[in-house]
């Protein structure tokens, strides 16, 4: 009956964040920007509603942007930071509208003490909110059932979140359905990880007849008939794939975005780089750059431009990606790599339209390859153009493995809209505040393949 209430709980936390978050802008409006205000320039009353509620809309807006409302989904530490990214984003754009509002540019520190006080409200609140949450509704008791392939790596990837999942069992669904259906019914979840079609069909189906909860490791089929359009002609539902990528219309509109993103970044961040550039070549005299052949859209080669963060001589013996704690990278490229700004020069990739801001990120023709041995549908992810940053990077992680990052990208490209590369790029300034995203493969590694 609780499980009931779970979304009701959410909501109502969230409302009273919203509306302490509003409750704040309404007084620092009220008593420190309205006095200052000549007559000519003070709102009728419906005017200071109306700033108030824009304040309380791009609130919304980012926090939404950012997930910071999944209280019961996301982690403590994200949802904390999600909601912190989002207020700072709104104060700023709060701050320009009361100058545009003025016509002058009026003093921030009200709107600084505003920040610092929603900090100190957002980090116990969301505390005291989770921990209620998981005392009402502790982790779920879950059965895996796995088909040819061992679910270990599944395992260990959802026992990260202990707070939300309790992996209870794992069994092979050769054990019969007779038996899987009496185990089903003492666990409140159940995970199907690489089952075949036909059985994953049936289980889900006994599932869904029973009110279980599922969890699904999608195939590459499954991701490809999420983009699917329906299609009503008949009274016979149909699934319509075009498979085609990217239309006309989008690829139009993409690369505006790219042409003007691409301009002002390079405007930005040239402080930055120029900084960078100082760093490394003040470091040990190499090359500033490194440029190394990639793939983009169709498989064409290009020549991808990043700040060099490892020593000169780091591919003697060949190239292969960084490790965890990798010797190859010198100081200066350690602070770039964490910060993601060593990926600062591909704005001219993005200018020169050989990459995209958000797409697949690009590989080396060999790693390709040997990818693709292993997974015949990796080249399918080479529909759209290589991007600065992507779906899987902001989902996924640095070793992330190929078939989860395929998945990824996939799920990019057959659900593609501008307002996702937006909300990808918004979500890649989030991911510059979290560490594990950086995290490289293991020592012995020389790709993201599994060993």
């Amino acid at each position: 009956m609780k499980e009931k209430y779970k979304h009701l709980l959410n909501f109502v936390a969230n409302v009273l964040t919203l509306a302490f978050e509003t409750a704040c802008f309404g007084w620092v409006w009220y008593m420190c920007y309205v006095p200052q205000m000549s007559k000519a320039d003070v709102f009728f009353r419906r005017g200071n509603w109306a700033v108030i509620g824009f304040y309380a809309l791009i609130v919304f807006f980012f926090t939404r942007m950012f997930g910071g409302y999944r209280i019961g989904y996301m982690r403590v530490a994200d949802i904390i930071l999600s909601q912190i990214l989002a207020v700072i984003l709104a104060d700023v754009v709060a701050y320009f509208e009361i100058c545009l509002i003025t016509n002058d540019y009026m003093d921030p520190k009200p709107l600084i003490f505003m920040l610092f006080v929603e900090i100190l409200f957002i980090v116990p609140w969301v505390i005291l909110v989770r921990k209620g949450y998981q005392r009402l509704y502790p982790p779920r008791q879950m059965l895996v059932i796995y088909g040819n392939y061992s679910p270990d790596d599944l395992i260990e990837k959802i026992n990260t979140r202990k707070d939300k999942y309790d992996i209870c069992a794992s069994v092979s669904y050769r054990i019969g359905y007779e038996k899987l259906y009496e185990m089903i019914l003492g666990y409140n979840a159940v995970v199907l990880c690489d089952l075949p079609a036909e059985a994953r069909n049936q289980i889900m189906k006994y599932c869904y007849q029973e009110s279980v909860r599922t969890y699904v490791t999608p195939k590459i089929s499954d991701i490809l008939f999420r983009g699917a359009d329906d299609i009503h002609l008949f009274d016979t539902p149909l699934l319509l794939s075009r498979n085609q990528g990217l239309s006309i219309v989008d690829l139009f509109v993409k690369r505006m975005m790219d042409i003007v993103l691409s301009l002002i970044g390079i405007v930005i961040a040239s402080p930055f780089m120029l900084i960078i550039v100082l760093a490394i070549k003040l470091y040990d005299g190499g090359p500033i750059l490194y440029k190394q052949e990639r793939l983009t859209k169709d498989g064409k080669p290009f020549m991808i431009y990043k700040f060099r963060s490892m020593t000169v001589h780091s591919e003697d013996e060949g190239a292969r990606l960084a490790a965890k704690g990798d010797a190859r990278v010198t100081p200066v490229g350690r602070i770039i790599r964490a910060i993601h700004f060593d990926e600062l020069p591909q704005l001219f990739n993005i200018l020169k339209g050989e990459m995209s801001v958000v797409g697949p990120r690009p590989e080396r023709q060999i790693i390709a390859d040997q990818y693709t041995e292993e997974i015949p549908e990796f080249c399918l992810r080479l529909k759209v153009k290589a991007g600065l940053t992507g779906y899987a990077q902001v989902y996924g992680k640095y070793n992330t493995t190929p078939y989860d990052k395929l998945k990824l990208d996939l799920t990019y490209i057959e659900n593609y809209s501008a307002w996702l590369d937006i909300k990808i790029l918004f979500l890649t300034f989030k991911i510059l505040f979290v560490r594990e995203n950086t995290e490289g493969v293991d020592a012995e590694q020389t790709t993201a393949m599994k060993q």
